[in-house]
């Protein structure tokens, strides 16, 4: 197994997100990559393989030429404009009918955010394109061979859309991941982090190349509320690829497993040659962003159930806010991917 991490993501730190009606600490902190990379050192996954820059054009082939320029000059041209220094946050937000950008930055944060979960300061890019680097470098390893890579990405990225990010999510590692190894033959993405992939989906809606699988819970009761909805199914060239499984809160190992196996066998029919797994924690019972109660060996058995496929497979780190349990909570995932017993 190869592993992709850096602390460059600590260029990333903001000092505030806003949720529930208030500005509160984010809980998506520089914490919870140190806590897992700690829990895989003491795990024997020391690996520490190197980290290919990803190109423009990489970024290109997912992503709007418009939306990568907003993210690399919005913090400069933010404060430039007169925003508050702390972090880039929107104080408006274009619903997509309302159309015409401004050439206002201050304007522009709305245009290009989903929600007020995605605060930028001036190493955002920086650490994104880090994240995008380590994915698109453990895309590249398994199309070499490697079966089983990890990329301990931060900023996640399943939230971000071809134009738009939110949910913590800029740039959209898993889709980038994907789109690689696309090139080689049928992908697959599956989803299992508690929050829906809205941005993975969005992006992939009209491929029939790339097949879209979601366990999450139901929009009606969690975010991104908008989307992942059991009907839909994809669109043009790429209707039929896109599997969501909206699942009640409560849902626990052996309900989360029985729709596991529906993942895999539609993975399987899809003639997927490579599997990117968008690999969220935030299943975990107790997860202040959650609402499932999986146990730490549900990680365990979704590894092993994953690897049962034979083909290379590529873990995104995604969401996870039990910062106490997520290090083990990886580590168990990572041991039923690569099969080992403790």
């Amino acid at each position: 197994m190869r592993i992709f991490r850096s602390s460059v993501h600590t260029m990333h730190a903001p000092p505030h997100e806003f949720y529930d009606g208030a500005l509160i600490p984010p809980y998506e902190s520089v914490e919870r990559a140190v806590i897992i990379d700690a829990a895989l050192e003491a795990a024997g996954y020391r690996d520490r393989s190197p980290i290919e820059p990803v190109t423009r054009a990489m970024l290109e082939r997912i992503h709007r030429t418009d939306y990568l320029d907003y993210l690399a000059t919005i913090y400069p041209a933010w404060c430039a404009a007169g925003g508050a220094v702390e972090a880039v946050l929107p104080s408006t937000l274009a619903v997509r009918w309302m159309e015409r950008r401004s050439t206002s930055p201050l304007a522009l944060a709305g245009y290009y955010a989903f929600d007020l979960s995605a605060p930028i300061v001036a190493g955002t890019w920086t650490a994104s394109l880090d994240a995008a680097s380590m994915a698109a470098s453990a895309a590249h390893a398994a199309r070499a061979g490697t079966m089983v890579s990890y990329a301990r990405c931060r900023p996640p990225g399943h939230h971000a859309g071809s134009d738009m990010c939110g949910g913590y999510c800029y740039i959209n590692n898993a889709a980038l991941a994907a789109d690689i190894l696309s090139q080689q033959g049928n992908v697959a993405v599956l989803d299992i982090d508690i929050h829906h992939g809205n941005g993975t989906q969005q992006i992939f809606a009209a491929r029939s190349d790339v097949l879209f699988v979601s366990l999450h819970g139901h929009p009606d009761v969690c975010y991104p509320y908008f989307m992942g909805f059991a009907d839909e199914r994809g669109s043009g060239a790429g209707l039929g690829t896109t599997l969501n499984m909206p699942l009640a809160f409560g849902c626990d190992d052996t309900t989360y497993l029985r729709h596991i196996d529906h993942a895999l066998a539609a993975i399987k029919a899809h003639g997927t040659t490579a599997l990117v797994l968008s690999a969220g924690f935030d299943t975990y019972g107790g997860d202040p962003l959650g609402g499932f109660a999986l146990t730490r060996a549900c990680y365990t058995e979704i590894g092993l159930r994953c690897q049962q496929l034979g083909i290379p497979i590529v873990v995104i780190q995604e969401g996870g806010y039990a910062i106490e349990a997520l290090g083990d909570n990886v580590v168990a995932l990572l041991d039923g991917l690569t099969g080992k017993v403790r």
